[in-house]
């Protein structure tokens, strides 16, 4: 298991999201930004639309995605 925040994934906090791989912490990342975005928090704003811009644009959001994978490898476990 390994933590990384909402800040290193490109957003305005430091919620901690762990997972037991890259993929579900960038899933709990984008439940994150969703959800603080619905309950009004508009700092959070640009970071959820940049995550939505990712995921239609897949080509140009694999680089994000490569590097929040790199990032997580190199994080010690939790």
């Amino acid at each position: 298991m390994k933590t990384m925040t909402c800040r290193e994934l490109g957003g305005p906090c430091d919620t901690a999201h762990r997972g037991e791989d890259a993929n579900e912490v960038i899933h709990a990342q984008d439940k994150h930004l969703k959800d603080a975005v619905a309950a009004g928090d508009d700092s959070h704003r640009p970071a959820a639309d940049e995550m939505k811009g990712r995921w239609r644009r897949p080509v140009s959001g694999l680089k994000w995605y490569r590097k929040a994978q790199k990032d997580f490898a190199a994080l010690p476990e939790d």
